[in-house]
């Protein structure tokens, strides 16, 4: 029996000014708290984050403050959090998001009816007074399912393109088999492997519909708003993914869909780093070549054939060893 039922997981850095909307929304949550521990990562923040903290820390029964002296980024700070965490199920929050009313108590009460490795749900975006709703890309609701049915199939939107950490519930089980960490010292793309690792290993899971997480997108300073070589940690991220599925029984059913998730990424990069300097442009195309080199060629031809012409002509030259044969197929 463990100490608690919850553990909410919460890094930031410099997030002062949005930390009361979201310590406001987690006290509309309803009871939960007397048998929750609130886990706040203070990740090298410079801003008023303490005073924020000192506030706020009085309201929640269990409140515990981990603090970074430098910034270790989102993966680290989460680490941190699950080392820490002593629930029996964990949450992960970012600190410039927030939560609808009673979110948490939907998502323990299917949890605890459904006894599943993990739930995930839908989310809003949030970008100024623009507000949009996001569904997580399964059908099937409120029900118990193997988590391989959220990969395929490989040319629609499912689950594995869906990996953020705060759209769910994860039993600690996950955590004991070392299969909810976050790989180290990624500071973007942390999720991608991630999400892979959990439907591939995992024994259960569920979407269910719940009041809803609001996260804020377009944020000055947010990584996402930055382009410098953490971004690149996506390159890193892909080849975790094909790690894991080479070490499966049938990498074959897999293959497809990763491939295809490469690809696509892969195009928007480029795309994203087309201003950039000449030397990072460098380090993206020789990453690139290195990962796509580990995709059976036979498969990486096929699945590039499928491209639309556009995305081909963009990623023909950063796929390694395949890449001379598919630049004369898009000659």
């Amino acid at each position: 029996m463990t100490e608690a039922d919850l553990s909410i997981i919460i890094p930031a850095k410099n997030g002062a000014s949005y930390l009361p909307t979201m310590f406001g929304s987690l006290l509309r949550q309803g009871d939960i708290w007397e048998r929750s521990q609130v886990i706040f990562v203070n990740d090298g923040s410079t801003d008023d984050t303490p005073r924020v903290l000192d506030e706020f820390a009085e309201k929640f029964p269990r409140f515990d403050v981990i603090t970074n002296p430098e910034a270790g980024g989102l993966a680290n700070a989460r680490n941190q959090g699950l080392e820490a965490a002593i629930g029996e199920h964990v949450a992960f929050l970012d600190g410039d998001d927030w939560l609808a009313p009673d979110h948490l108590p939907t998502l323990l009460e299917a949890a605890h009816r459904l006894d599943v490795d993990f739930i995930r749900c839908d989310h809003t975006t949030v970008e100024g007074a623009k507000r949009s709703f996001k569904r997580a890309p399964m059908a099937v609701r409120n029900r118990a399912l193997d988590p391989r049915v959220g990969i395929l199939p490989a040319h629609d939107s499912t689950m594995v393109d869906y990996p953020y950490a705060w759209a769910g519930l994860f039993h600690r089980r996950l955590l004991e088999q070392g299969i909810l960490d976050f790989p180290a010292d990624f500071m973007t793309a942390e999720d991608r492997s991630w999400i892979w690792r959990l439907h591939l290993r995992a024994a259960s899971f569920a979407v269910v519909d719940s009041p809803g997480i609001l996260y804020r997108r377009g944020l000055v300073g947010s990584l996402t708003q930055i382009l410098d070589e953490r971004q690149l940690d996506f390159i890193r991220a892909f080849s975790q993914v094909f790690h894991l599925i080479r070490d499966e029984a049938e990498p074959e059913r897999w293959w497809p869909k990763a491939i295809r998730n490469w690809l696509a990424i892969l195009d928007h990069q480029i795309t994203r780093f087309g201003s950039s300097p000449a030397s990072l442009r460098m380090k993206l195309r020789r990453g690139a070549g290195i990962v796509s080199s580990q995709i059976p060629s036979e498969l990486l031809i096929r699945e590039f054939s499928q491209q639309k012409p556009s995305r081909q002509l963009n990623v023909c030259s950063y796929l390694g060893a395949s890449s001379s044969y598919i630049t004369e197929m898009v000659k």
